[in-house]
């Protein structure tokens, strides 16, 4: 018999990244400080999960309030309106014993789009209270054009203030439910 599995984001020991290019010379990172996630399992195997992970616009934050701001109006997430940024997987395809590839639709000021992210799976463990945790390290690149965060400047000597190409790093731990 097949059991099912809930597990639920640990946000103590989970965080979500993004890095961006600017002035094409640096790079801006930043973070979401408030998401939420839940997985479900068939027998513990995530390649048979379903994922809804749920993002906080207003949450954004990369060390700087005026860009921080700026990133919450509606030249980007315009985060009045759209509040939330949501990830809902669709496939997980197990590449060896550590790395997936994890597939799913992005939606992002309501336009949703698919999307590839690398997954490394870390392995479940129990931690000293007894807690089951499973750890998964995710990266991939997304065009932020495609969502409509279309705000950008041209420099002076060529090219522009602020990248397309956002890349995304997570580390998630799950606990099970």
């Amino acid at each position: 018999m097949k059991k099912l599995t809930k597990w639920v984001l640990d946000p103590a020991h989970s965080e979500l990244q993004f890095k961006v290019k600017h002035m094409m010379i640096t790079n801006v990172n930043g973070e979401f400080r408030n998401f939420d996630a839940s997985v479900e399992t068939v027998d513990d195997d995530f390649t048979k999960g379903r994922m809804h992970v749920v993002i906080d616009a207003t949450s954004v934050f990369t060390n700087n309030a005026d860009r921080d701001n700026h990133l919450k109006s509606p030249d980007f997430f315009d985060a009045e309106q759209f509040q939330n940024l949501e990830f809902e997987g669709t496939s997980i395809k197990k590449l060896d014993e550590e790395n997936y590839q994890l597939k799913g639709l992005l939606t992002i000021k309501g336009i949703q789009k698919p999307v590839v992210l690398d997954m490394e799976y870390g392995g479940i463990q129990k931690d000293p209270w007894g807690n089951e945790k499973a750890g998964f390290t995710l990266t991939g690149k997304i065009n932020r054009k495609e969502w409509g965060l279309n705000w950008n400047a041209a420099l002076e000597a060529g090219g522009v203030l602020v990248s397309e190409d956002v890349k995304i790093n997570a580390e998630v731990q799950l606990k099970r439910a």
